[in-house]
């Protein structure tokens, strides 16, 4: 069954857990389109240094969460930071949830999900680094490599991606998730 995804991102995107996903959720037979507060490309971040350009296939003001099965949020420092005071995407990923819709985020991608205030009583992985942050949303983190609550997919770092990706694809079979939490 033909699917239809979005990946939310802007400039310093961590390349990996674009990519990854993208490339894996298309070898379903499924469309990705990268959504971006940008028109044209976006700058990746490759581990240490700017990477390469990725098309953007549509611009925020454009995007609809009625349009998509699901979303993926990758991380990177730059990428969360920048998106996480755009109100435009805050409400854009809060249109998934309440449309209860599998989201998949990995890394710094989480910090996302607490503008967004969607974390309160989740169960939820991350990069160590916002694990505090994620805990005090209200998020009860554990240190694992890919982590499942209600359609909500969270992994650590791009060593995670494999799992990360399966799982995403699980969920996104599985389709809409029914509401557990407030």
């Amino acid at each position: 069954m033909s699917k239809h995804i979005a990946i939310l991102a802007t400039h310093g995107f961590e390349e990996s857990e674009l990519k990854s996903p993208k490339e894996h959720l298309e070898q379903q037979g499924w469309t990705v389109d990268i959504v971006s507060p940008q028109k044209g490309t976006i700058k990746a971040w490759a581990k240490k240094d700017w990477g390469p350009e990725y098309r953007v296939d549509k611009t925020l003001n454009s995007a609809s969460a009625k349009d998509y099965d699901a979303l993926v949020l990758p991380g990177g420092v730059i990428n969360p930071d920048q998106l996480r005071t755009n109100q435009e995407a805050i409400a854009f990923i809060q249109d998934f949830f309440q449309q209860q819709k599998p989201v998949g985020a990995i890394c710094h991608g989480p910090q996302l999900l607490i503008n967004a205030e969607v974390v309160q009583g989740r169960q939820m992985t991350s990069v160590q680094n916002i694990s505090k942050d994620l805990i005090n949303a209200g998020a009860q983190w554990t240190d694992n490599e890919v982590v499942v609550d209600s359609g909500l997919v969270t992994s650590r770092t791009p060593a995670d991606l494999p799992a990360f990706n399966a799982k995403l694809v699980e969920e996104i079979n599985e389709g809409k998730h029914e509401a557990q939490h407030p």
